[in-house]
């Protein structure tokens, strides 16, 4: 099985990408996130190529903001939208956002998620992403066969920056964010790519501002997230670096994992890698 996450940073937008990329590396089980559609858009433009290509869809959309989806050629039941207890924003009683689709898809049981930005530490959104990851958390309910996937908006070390002295005072880097993360994984999940490729420079996320994607400053925030089952299957996990270049694309990259087999090789963990990447800063 191949399952792959990709921040699309709208779905119509990246639709004449995203199609020959479903071709060109015939994903299994695909979570999106960032559709920014309705349901009824997304399926009026998505329905039927996805069809043709053997996809079943489970889409959980708003419109102009957020929406998530599972695409899957492996089984597609039980689906949920949105997570049991979901905080709202910005009050509670504003409607749920649409920031998490589950489904079970070839025996895992696959949730796509946006996790909210947070936008500044001391900002009312940073607390509503500490809630809706509390919420994540708890919706995990069989770890062993679960994978989270999709934008979690959060770098899990420093690592996964490429300057991490100019995220001092910013979301995504925050003790209690990284802490949260660390209680999901603390459930059981394992973060596949980093630990195929544990001192290895890898980034999914590239400012479209300042030339950052051809100089290589990025942020690693993009994460397959997998229980002991799936985890213990993978034979491949990469970045598919081709998918953010040329014209067009999202400032997000698709992470691939391949379970059981790889049909590329154990290729990685950026795919192609960047020419001429600006050298990160010393670590200690």
């Amino acid at each position: 099985m191949r399952l792959a996450t990709w921040n699309v940073n709208s779905a119509l937008s990246r639709l004449p990408r995203l199609l020959p990329w479903l071709d060109e590396r015939a994903p299994d089980v695909v979570c999106l996130q960032e559709t920014k559609l309705s349901d009824e858009a997304f399926d009026e433009a998505l329905a039927a190529p996805l069809g043709e290509r053997g996809y079943a869809v489970a889409h959980h959309g708003e419109g102009r903001w957020n929406g998530v989806a599972l695409l899957s050629r492996v089984g597609l039941e039980d689906v949920v939208r949105g997570l049991p207890g979901e905080p709202r924003y910005p009050t509670p009683e504003s409607a749920p956002e649409a920031r998490a689709v589950t489904a079970t898809c070839g025996g895992l049981r696959v949730t796509s998620v946006y996790v909210p930005n947070g936008r500044t530490p001391d900002d009312p959104h940073y607390l509503y992403k500490l809630e809706w990851l509390a919420a994540l958390r708890a919706s995990v309910t069989d770890p062993a066969t679960a994978v989270v996937a999709g934008d979690v908006n959060i770098a899990p070390t420093d690592d996964d920056l490429w300057d991490p002295a100019l995220f001092v005072h910013s979301t995504h880097v925050t003790p209690a964010e990284r802490k949260a993360l660390a209680e999901l994984t603390g459930l059981g999940l394992h973060d596949v790519v980093r630990e195929r490729w544990p001192t290895e420079r890898v980034f999914s996320y590239w400012d479209y501002r300042a030339g950052r994607f051809h100089k290589d400053l990025g942020m690693r925030i993009d994460l397959v997230l997998a229980g002991a089952e799936p985890a213990g299957r993978v034979a491949a996990a990469w970045v598919d670096r081709k998918a953010r270049k040329g014209s067009g694309p999202s400032d997000h990259a698709p992470v691939v994992v391949d379970l059981d087999t790889a049909p590329d090789g154990d290729i990685g963990p950026v795919v192609p890698p960047p020419s001429t990447p600006a050298k990160l800063p010393h670590r200690s």
